[in-house]
């Protein structure tokens, strides 16, 4: 099993999403999150202050896949979230040692 973690575009999460139900991956958590990579941010005017914002806006997506899943689920995100320029995200896959249902209590099945 793998965790993956995906930073992608807050504008790309509909097609991100699309993509995933495409290949039948339906469960996942998303996050708004604040993050700096390569865009370096940029500056902006607001009342007359001169304004240096280098965190910007990112969706979070965290799923839980078997490993039969895993190459399906990162075609998914990189071609729904793929827009050709910088900041377009970033797709981390991390072992996962043991999943489990609350409800029924099976293991290992996501």
């Amino acid at each position: 099993m793998k965790l993956i973690i995906a930073y992608i575009r807050p504008d790309r999460l509909n097609a991100v999403k699309q993509e995933l139900y495409s290949r039948e991956i339906y469960s996942l958590s998303v996050t708004n999150v604040l993050g700096a990579g390569r865009q370096k941010g940029f500056t902006e005017t607001y009342r007359g202050v001169v304004m240096e914002v280098n965190l910007l806006k990112k969706v979070r997506l965290e799923i839980g896949v078997n490993d039969d899943f895993l190459n399906k689920a990162i075609e998914a995100i990189n071609k729904g979230g793929q827009t050709g320029s910088e900041g377009d995200g970033v797709i981390f896959v991390v072992e996962l040692a043991q999943a489990m249902r609350i409800r029924t209590g099976e293991q290992g099945i996501l």
